[in-house]
């Protein structure tokens, strides 16, 4: 073997007189020049094994790409109903493959477009969903059994779920066939969104009625997206992004088990959702060290038989933190290298994000490049010829076995504190996070991180490009929808559906089907939000100091 120490003490130090600087990366672990087989030591059956075998560290499936690429599904959404389903069927016609949802704030905090509290933000940062009328439009002349569709909703994703299926039987489509992703991970909102209607048990319990109800009734239905990409955008590293969604997670097997489930009849339909930032081989061990860790927690731990509930599947989005105002067109190389660890690390779906997002919402133009930087890593640059071609690399496999060495150390942690719901409760996981942003934002206005156009190789006078403007016209038309379709609709079964559903929220009974109803009678969002509102009363997190 190599040895390292002399390589050091002979050629390098000579070589450099003590001149290299240290590194580490966002997750603060300290990084060598160099790494060989002194740095690693892989037992191949236990650590890696083949793609779709356990503990699925080199993929999910036994031909990953060379089976079928990843899903290219771009988030989409903004202004009208009618402005969505337009984005969606030109996203479509160009070459996506499956669909993504984005949501403004009043429909992600459970208000009507009519509500005071939704002034101004009608439509700007996704597409309004007041109502069931709302989401036929979304879906006009787009057959849902046809394509799969991912929501990011979670506070009220139960009513959004409900209105989903109702769509479907309009369109012919029972719920049975119906495919896709609802996100409803309200413990990340407690971590890091900030967007809940309820307390954390009110909210646990509705996510216990909707995983009992697919777990029943829809087998194609994810309904769940324990998702890590928000944790990292408000400012966690790398690691504490790996551990605090993997927390949630196992946060989520326990309650179905607790709620008599079997684990391998619920845990092969939960899937992830995480963040490809810009550190290119952290991003793509800790996508590798994710698989690993869920695969022997959910055997080892939790009981599972089925090697579908050991495999984590998980949807990729690109860096948002990333993208910066200044010289926007360097977003373009940014998210091509992120969306490069994603593929590299193994992602079953991706999203690469415009260009211009921190400017405002996406141009076409922005829009149209973003999925074609996917379609060239696809088509051009043969990544998808082998399934994971860095498996092996030194490198790799270190940081791989560092970033899961370091999740377990905040696994004890949330453990000693009762779970994860205690860990929200008193703020710890809050705290984590605020501190790494600080210490990172730090680094960037001290000039100790370098970021290109923002404290090196600077611009000035830079102006706005690009910009799509949504101003008042999507709040008055959904106002307006709103006020005739409670003119037109029977007051009675709504005033009936919602008080059926404050009984079943009084009780333990499972309270899907009457949502369901509900939203059939056009119940409105807020209205059917306002019934557990009223039930569960609110909720206010601890003071982060």
């Amino acid at each position: 073997m190599p040895d390292e120490k002399r390589w050091i003490d002979e050629t390098l130090t000579p070589w450099n007189k003590g001149k290299i600087e240290k590194r580490v990366n966002s997750s603060n672990i300290e990084l060598k020049l160099i790494y060989g087989p002194w740095d690693v030591n892989i037992d191949y059956d236990k650590d890696l094994g083949f793609p779709g075998e356990y503990p699925f560290t080199r993929g999910v499936y036994p031909d990953m790409y060379r089976g079928k690429l990843w899903t290219m599904r771009m988030f989409s959404g903004f202004g009208t109903p009618e402005d969505t389903n337009k984005r969606l069927k030109y996203l479509l016609s160009h070459g996506e493959t499956g669909l993504s949802i984005a949501f403004d704030m009043p429909t992600l905090y459970g208000y009507d477009a009519d509500s005071e509290r939704a002034h101004g933000e009608v439509g700007k940062c996704g597409v309004n969903v007041s109502s069931l009328q709302d989401m036929e439009t979304i879906f006009k002349d787009i057959p849902l059994d046809k394509v799969s569709t991912s929501m990011t909703i979670n506070a009220p994703a139960n009513i959004l779920m409900a209105m989903y299926i109702v769509v479907g039987e309009k369109q012919g489509v029972p719920k049975e066939r119906l495919s896709g992703t609802v996100q409803a991970d309200i413990l990340k909102e407690y971590i890091a969104q900030k967007e809940w209607l309820y307390p954390p048990e009110a909210h646990m319990r509705i996510i216990r009625d909707m995983m009992v109800y697919s777990t029943k009734y829809m087998p194609k239905w994810n309904y769940i997206s324990i998702s890590g990409y928000h944790i990292r955008e408000a400012g966690a590293s790398a690691v504490q992004e790996l551990a605090f969604t993997l927390a949630d997670g196992f946060e989520y097997v326990k309650m179905g088990i607790e709620n008599g489930l079997d684990v391998d009849s619920f845990a092969p339909r939960l899937s992830f959702f995480f963040n490809s930032s810009i550190n290119f081989f952290e991003e793509i061990a800790k996508f590798r060290a994710a698989r690993r860790i869920w695969a022997r927690e959910m055997k080892e731990t939790y009981g599972a038989k089925n090697p579908r509930s050991m495999i984590l599947r998980f949807h990729t989005q690109t860096s948002g933190y990333t993208l910066t105002w200044q010289q926007p067109y360097n977003n373009i190389v940014r998210t091509a290298i992120e969306a490069l660890a994603a593929v590299l690390g193994g992602t079953q779906s991706l999203h690469t994000n415009s260009f211009d997002e921190a400017w405002a919402l996406p141009s076409e133009q922005a829009v149209e490049i973003a999925l074609r930087t996917q379609q060239i890593l696809a088509y051009e640059t043969g990544v998808a010829d082998v399934i994971d071609p860095l498996g092996g690399s030194y490198y790799v496999e270190y940081l791989t076995d560092k970033m899961e060495e370091e999740a377990y150390k905040y696994f004890r942690i949330i453990e000693s504190m009762g779970g994860v719901v205690n860990a929200i409760k008193n703020g710890y996981l809050q705290r984590e996070i605020a501190a790494t942003s600080y210490e990172h934002q730090k680094k960037i206005e001290t000039g100790e991180e370098k970021v290109v156009g923002v404290n090196i190789f600077q611009k000035e006078n830079e102006q706005p490009i690009n910009i799509l403007k949504i101003d008042y016209t999507a709040e008055n038309l959904q106002i307006e929808r709103l006020r005739k379709l409670k003119m037109k609709r029977d007051e009675r079964k709504v005033k009936e559906s919602l008080e059926k559903l404050r009984e079943v929220y009084l009780s333990d009974e499972n309270s899907m089907e009457a949502v369901i109803e509900a939203v059939r009678n056009y119940a409105t969002l807020e209205e059917i939000a306002n019934v557990g509102r009223e039930v569960f009363g609110g909720w206010k997190e601890p003071m982060i100091i």
